[in-house]
């Protein structure tokens, strides 16, 4: 039960591998990588505390040894204190040029170890063990790496392709019921988006997934690795379709800003809510019918999932500072914003031209419910 996906890209091609068990064979996996029998593995301390023993273990099964260091998790380790003391670790460990780092853990320490790895000694080589839902769907795969800036998320990084994903569903087991459906918001964005079999698929499979059923996790990674693969090989660094991958997170990025990047409101959800959003406002501008937003939100709430800003615990700010918000967001192009929207489901598109009055009334007609 173990499938490949190959990345196109040229001399920066390199493979995806989906499959339970493969922290047990890491060792095999990374040794053809090496000029010598050691790599360097940053982790998170949730991660390092129920999986370090076995990466261990894999890797030693090649005679490859192991130092690690295990930062503290969350999102707020996504910035400049720990990127600092990371690439600092890093240089004390003498890692070279020929070295390997593993970034072992979730999308922030997928984020932060591979920026760490693209600036350090302009460029060493590193493998992403992505180990959550979302990391193994979404940020492990493409090459976007950075930190959060106070003005916004992502604000500083760099395209730098991994070597190898090795992307064991096994490990998705330990995750909490919340963490997994947060990255079911990156899964079910590849269906809303550009596959509307999918899509289908996860409607009906949707709960097997989550009830921790391996061959439907294996599938949906499998699909999701694929569609964003392909759209990294036509659009690496994002000047066309590789947009469409950012759905929902025009968005996502205002709610998480307003919520101060903190708990009360994980990526993946953001990501859900803002999906949602993106098709009620689709709908309004007369691109999708109204029954694309009603089968979008219907699914979501199926499995579970936030789909309105009242799911979000606290106070959040009016739909004006909101708008404001969004103007910090990377995709802003001459001042104007862009957004991902919908024509149905499985067909989005990228636009500059929407209405500000439009997405106003969206967001207050939502924080009004």
């Amino acid at each position: 039960m173990e499938n490949t996906v190959h990345v196109d890209l040229g001399d920066r091609s390199y493979n995806v591998v989906i499959g339970p068990g493969l922290l047990d064979q890491a060792g095999t996996r990374i040794a053809p990588l090496l000029t010598r029998r050691r790599v360097v593995v940053v982790s998170d301390e949730t991660v390092a505390a129920l999986h370090l023993d076995t990466l261990r273990a894999g890797l030693a099964r090649a005679d490859i040894e192991m130092v690690a260091l295990a930062l503290p998790p969350g999102e707020s380790t996504k910035g400049w204190p720990q990127f600092s003391r990371t690439v600092e670790w890093l240089l004390e460990q003498k890692v070279e040029r020929g070295d390997i780092v593993v970034a072992f853990g979730g999308g922030v320490i997928g984020d932060l170890v591979g920026f760490a790895a693209a600036v350090l000694r302009r460029g060493v080589r590193f493998v992403q063990i992505p180990t959550s839902l979302l990391a193994q769907v979404d940020s492990s795969v493409g090459g976007k790496t950075g930190i959060n800036a106070p003005q916004g998320k992502n604000l500083i990084g760099a395209f730098h392709q991994p070597s190898l994903v090795l992307a064991d569903t096994a490990v998705l087991g330990t995750l909490t019921a919340r963490d997994f459906l947060a990255g079911y918001g990156e899964v079910v964005k590849y269906g809303m988006l550009g596959d509307a079999a999918f899509f289908s698929w996860l409607e009906e499979n949707g709960p097997l997934l989550a009830s921790g059923d391996m061959a439907a996790r294996v599938e949906a990674v499998t699909r999701s690795v694929q569609m964003k693969a392909d759209i990294v090989a036509r659009d690496e660094t994002e000047q066309g379709d590789r947009a469409l991958l950012n759905l929902g997170h025009t968005f996502c990025h205002a709610l998480e800003a307003a919520t101060g990047y903190s708990d009360r409101l994980l990526h993946g959800e953001g990501v859900a809510i803002g999906c949602a959003l993106a098709f009620e406002l689709s709908a309004r501008l007369g691109l999708c019918s109204q029954e694309d937003p009603s089968r979008v939100r219907a699914h979501l709430k199926t499995m579970g999932m936030k789909t309105d800003l009242s799911d979000i615990p606290g106070d959040l700010p009016s739909a004006q500072d909101l708008v404001d918000l969004m103007g910090q967001d990377k995709k802003v192009v001459d001042g104007q914003l862009k957004f991902i929207l919908a024509r149905n489901i499985g067909t989005a598109f990228v636009t500059g031209e929407v209405p500000p009055e439009a997405v106003l009334g969206v967001l207050k007609d939502t924080l009004a419910k």
